[in-house]
């Protein structure tokens, strides 16, 4: 596997790319493929994937926007098909240690997961979990109860800095969810960044669905929404960019959250 040196900067985005169907209802991951070519991320958070071996190349999408890329995936599969999976994608430049697709579903409601990924970058480790919540507030409550036990976010052996991101569906403007997450992580917000603060539908957004929460030992430098033509167009979100400095030396993540395990829980 290719060595590579200790970045000084980390681009990432979240991405839901709606199984790569456009605004005018045409199927195309060649549209999401120019637009994360625009992005140039190092790191790329997708939901909705569709992932179908045997078709045409382009519908395994994961495998097709990594290949394209040149990138390393791993694919959180929440929804068995009958030629593959739908679900929760990671695209990294950077090598992937390990992968875990945490199952936070909740009974009687569409299955969602939670795609963790431990990268190495360089000197660097670094955890991405990224996330497709449900569409109920019921739903999402009880998904953030399982994000924040000892299990995923919390895991004792986390030893690099956390990435949390995706598709968080909630329409109202700061969510359980988003109160838990901000108690012991940074979230980005994108009052302080951005004209527009909402990132759905694409076209005209008017809903805050996707987040970016990052620990304190990454400097966020630079934050937008990437709207571009090809992108109006390519899903009906848009895709939330990050700019993150990395620490000079790497270090072993204070898990401060250890000392608080439960704290949020029944």
């Amino acid at each position: 596997m290719q060595q590579h040196a200790t970045p000084s900067s980390l681009r990432v985005v979240t991405y839901n790319v709606h199984r790569c169907r456009g605004l005018d209802r045409k199927l195309d991951p060649g549209r999401i493929l120019d637009v994360l070519f625009e992005i140039n991320a190092d790191l790329v958070a997708l939901q909705e994937v569709l992932n179908l071996e045997g078709d045409a190349r382009e519908m395994n999408q994961a495998l097709y926007l990594a290949d394209q890329l040149g990138f390393h995936y791993v694919i959180g599969g929440n929804i068995a098909l009958e030629k593959g999976c739908y679900g929760n994608v990671i695209l990294s430049r950077f090598p992937i240690l390990n992968s875990y697709n945490h199952d936070i579903s909740v009974s009687g409601r569409e299955p969602r997961g939670c795609l963790q990924a431990d990268l190495e970058l360089g000197e660097h480790r670094l955890h991405i979990f990224n996330v497709h919540l449900g569409t109920s507030m019921r739903e999402r409550r009880l998904q953030a109860q399982k994000l924040m036990d000892n299990g995923v976010l919390r895991k004792p052996d986390l030893s690099g800095h956390r990435i949390v991101l995706g598709d968080f569906n909630d329409w109202t403007r700061i969510g359980l969810i988003s109160r838990m997450l901000s108690q012991e992580m940074k979230a980005v917000d994108l009052r302080k960044h951005l004209k527009w603060t909402c990132t759905y539908p694409g076209v005209l957004p008017i809903f805050h669905l996707d987040h970016i929460y990052h620990d304190s030992g990454l400097h966020l430098e630079r934050f937008r929404l990437h709207r571009t033509r090809t992108a109006l167009v390519a899903s009906d979100h848009l895709p939330l960019v990050a700019d993150f400095r990395l620490p000079s030396k790497p270090k072993v993540h204070e898990a401060s959250w250890r000392h608080s395990i439960g704290h949020h829980q029944r």
